[in-house]
């Protein structure tokens, strides 16, 4: 089963990807990480209670004051407020951030796991892995092809989440989208698996709708080119095989992460 990793950047176009690779004809299926993300928070969580216990005390609106939203294991999470304590370039909100990280991350990941197993005895031929952090997580070790939906202009970004998320201010757009990865580095990062092997794929998203199907067409072209659906087959019939060539993509993910970590190291140390 061929992993698909999906990432980009806040209102880059990553669900509107998703969305149409869950549909015909491509019926890919979806793990996303954020819907996963709001799970492992739901009230009675291990994480829902570590972030009340850590942010709960100097956040006083954490929690949603709506009886019609509450249960017996407690209050819903205000979103909008969590976004806003830990989105932002200061010392303080990185820190928030990262700690929410490490709140999410591991139950995250152990879901995803889960999902992956469910699909590979299903038969599946690709599954599509849409984690934001793709390349920061480190989970784009484990998948054979790595797509980064990406614009060109932030500008474009920020008018798009504002479009979206009508709450947030000119200033929270902007917090949101200096905190993420600048999406121009992870799709050089992508490219740099390989793009004639197809384990490296842009897609661009600077206009509309059709261009954006019409760009993923062509690399979905490309992507099941290089992993056709016999072989998907070929490794579930033979689960020694699937597991060798699971292990192998893995040293090559290794070693090409590796080498793209040195690339950066050595241009840092030219400026």
């Amino acid at each position: 089963m061929l992993i698909i990793g999906l990432t980009g950047s806040i209102a880059t176009g990553k669900s509107t990807v998703s969305s149409i690779l869950s549909s015909p004809p491509y019926s890919v299926p979806i793990i996303d990480a954020d819907l996963l993300a709001r799970k492992v928070v739901e009230p009675g969580t291990a994480g829902y209670k570590a972030i009340v216990s850590y942010f709960g005390p100097n956040t006083p609106d954490l929690l949603l004051d709506d009886p019609s939203t509450s249960t017996s294991q407690g209050q819903p999470l205000n979103r909008p407020a969590l976004g806003r304590r830990i989105f932002g370039d200061t010392e303080e909100r990185k820190r928030d951030r990262q700690i929410l990280n490490g709140i999410i991350h591991p139950a995250v990941r152990w879901e995803i796991y889960k999902a992956l197993i469910y699909n590979y005895v299903r038969g599946k031929w690709a599954v599509v892995l849409d984690v934001p952090l793709l390349f920061e997580s480190g989970m784009d070790l484990i998948c054979g092809t790595v797509v980064v939906v990406g614009v060109h202009d932030p500008a474009v970004q920020m008018a798009r989440l504002r479009a979206r998320d009508a709450h947030l201010t000119a200033e929270d757009a902007e917090n949101r989208v200096r905190s993420q990865s600048d999406v121009h580095g992870k799709a050089v990062q992508a490219e740099f698996r390989g793009t004639t092997s197809a384990r490296g794929v842009v897609v661009w998203n600077d206009t509309d709708r059709s261009e954006l199907e019409l760009a993923l067409k062509q690399a979905m072209e490309s992507i099941s080119a290089s992993s056709p659906r016999w072989w998907a087959w070929a490794l579930l019939v033979a689960p020694p095989v699937g597991f060798g060539v699971a292990a192998w993509n893995l040293i090559v993910n290794f070693a090409t992460k590796r080498e793209w970590e040195k690339k950066k190291r050595e241009e840092k140390a030219r400026l």
